[in-house]
């Protein structure tokens, strides 16, 4: 994030997306009514979450080359390789040949016919190997869409560089960094169902094997809004969250988004990922100058940063970091108002939300920023939101408390204007959600009711 209200490389994009509709007469007619109605009565009809995880999930999909592997945590692997290809790395200019084997998903249709869908995956690659996640999805009006790629990803980048692709667009819908999109959603058009398909990757000749633990993707449909009524107040927790700030990592490891300045998501990232017990070695932290405090942030922006999109924000990125860690799962989602967070918070799950405002629309925040990713760990006996900023001078002044109002609005609106009055686009309360590989009761209750299992 920049303290300075520009446009960073998200709403360059989604700008496009959000000026298609902005002089349209609404959305289409099914969501019309959501618009007015409060939000956490129409969350469970804007947003559609699935996810293939279990033994039984795996073996339904369309294999080549993979198999399906059983234990305390299912997963797909490749079994005898489909064939080879050679991959030219746009980054390194770096050409290898990798043996490879495909998992298709069966077709999911959509609960709610969707403008945008979001993929998820959590796995494990091991050096010589990587992972690719494309989305195949069928329109209302009964047209496919091309096969599109999410996302060429590793959880290291000795092998390739992890990479979002862009220009990929067949004039209905585009792919923004990490988001598919309809182009013009005032047309009533949507995706009505999709299907995703997994490509993994290894050297040829050995034994290592990707290991893909949860795939899945999130689709919505949230209305056009530039304000959105606030919740009422029903939960008064804190959890001890560790508190980490991106700006004391200013000009470290420029190549990496500028350095700690634009961190705002490895650094939530990390602070979510150590509640959860989350732990790098001192190994894994070597190559970080040693005099810097807090290395773990240094590693987690590298460990998430999208050498496309330039940055450490790919949504999907962040949360397949965070499931690199032992027993954690990591997903994209949007929630529908500060109730569900509630939900979470009670549960013990925090939650990172993306937010864009200007300085004078959060009382506290000192800044305005055009994207920004925080962590939210509680709530006041008032019901306002309490708050790990990253945005902070330092890690003691990292816990903030935020207006409910103020900060539910800027988190759940889809529409709003930056400092020179143009119209840009908002999140629609997209987050991030990471928890468990096995979830206690309590805690597959709270993220059922929010739509995730």
């Amino acid at each position: 994030m920049s303290r300075a209200e520009q446009p960073s490389r998200r709403t360059v994009l989604a700008v496009a997306v959000a000026a298609a509709v902005a002089g349209s007469a609404g959305p289409a007619t099914a969501v019309g009514s959501a618009a007015d109605a409060a939000p956490d009565e129409t969350a469970a009809r804007l947003v559609d979450n699935h996810a293939w995880t279990t033994y039984s999930d795996w073996r339904k999909g369309t294999a080549k080359g993979t198999r399906a592997v059983a234990g305390s945590r299912p997963g797909v692997v490749i079994g005898a390789p489909a064939g080879t290809t050679e991959y030219t790395d746009p980054h390194t200019g770096t050409t290898a040949t990798w043996e490879y084997a495909t998992w298709t998903s069966p077709v999911h249709q959509l609960a709610v016919p969707s403008t945008e869908v979001i993929a998820s995956w959590n796995a494990r690659t091991p050096a010589g190997s990587w992972i690719q996640i494309e989305l195949q999805g069928t329109y209302t009006d009964g047209t496919a869409t091309p096969w599109y790629v999410m996302g060429r990803w590793a959880a290291g980048d000795g092998d390739i560089k992890r990479t979002s692709v862009d220009d990929q667009t067949d004039d209905k819908s585009t792919v923004w960094t990490d988001t598919f999109a309809i182009d013009d959603p005032s047309t009533g058009l949507r995706l009505s169902s999709y299907r995703l398909r997994l490509t993994l990757y290894r050297k040829p000749g050995t034994k290592a094997t990707p290991t893909v633990w949860r795939l899945g993707a999130m689709g919505s449909d949230v209305p056009d809004r530039f304000t959105v009524p606030a919740s009422a107040p029903g939960l008064a927790r804190e959890l001890i969250v560790p508190r980490y700030s991106q700006e004391i990592h200013a000009g470290q490891y420029p190549e990496y988004d500028n350095g700690g300045e634009a961190w705002c998501s490895p650094t939530s990232s990390q602070m979510i990922v150590e509640y959860w017990s989350g732990r790098l070695t001192e190994e894994q932290l070597a190559w970080v100058d040693p005099s810097y405090a807090d290395p773990q942030v240094c590693h987690a922006a590298r460990y998430t940063y999208d050498y496309q999109y330039a940055g450490c924000g790919n949504w999907p990125f962040n949360a397949a970091y965070a499931a690199t860690f032992k027993d954690l799962q990591g997903v994209v989602t949007r929630l529908g108002s500060l109730t569900d967070l509630e939900t979470l918070i009670a549960a013990g799950i925090p939650a990172i939300t993306s937010q864009s405002f200007l300085k004078e629309e959060l009382t506290g925040a000192g800044y305005g920023t055009s994207g920004h990713l925080m962590t939210v760990i509680g709530f006041t006996a008032e019901g306002d939101v309490i708050a790990n900023d990253p945005a902070s001078p330092g890690d003691a002044a990292v816990r903030r408390v935020y207006k409910r109002s103020e900060w539910e609005n800027i988190w759940l609106r889809t529409k709003r204007y930056n400092a020179s009055g143009k119209v840009v686009s908002g999140t629609g309360g997209v987050c991030y959600l990471y928890f468990p590989a096995r979830p206690t009761a309590r805690q597959r209750k709270a993220l059922a009711a929010v739509g995730v299992r």
